[in-house]
């Protein structure tokens, strides 16, 4: 049997349409990637807020010991102090990411609790 010809308008209409689908499938798996990179990056933020945070504070505490010489107590100093602005950063980048979620309409998916857990 012979294929039923179709006319060049129709051919062209039926090839853009599968252009089309196949764009749109791509464009929704590269979003997703995107997606979770983003979202790893924002993970690694915070925590080097947290991490850093904590290290600046050891490091100047260690220089107020030495010039000072108040060891240890500029070092416990220090520690507190950067643990408690790390916090504080923290806090603000994850305020800041919850914000632009919001902006873009995105809401947080709830974690059911596992059963398992709860014995």
């Amino acid at each position: 049997m012979s294929q039923p010809t179709e006319s060049r308008e129709e051919a062209i209409k039926r090839l853009n349409d599968s252009a089309s689908s196949l764009e749109a499938r791509t464009r929704s798996q590269i979003s997703q990637e995107l997606a979770g990179q983003k979202a790893a990056s924002q993970a690694w933020r915070i925590l080097a807020d947290l991490l850093g945070g904590v290290f600046v504070g050891l490091i100047l505490g260690l220089l107020v010991d030495r010039f000072a010489n108040t060891s240890p107590w500029g070092t416990i100093g220090g520690v507190l102090l950067g643990f408690g602005v790390s916090l504080w950063m923290g806090w603000r980048t994850s305020q800041r990411l919850m914000a632009e979620a919001k902006a873009t309409g995105v809401e947080p998916e709830t974690v059911p609790l596992d059963e398992d857990e709860e014995d």
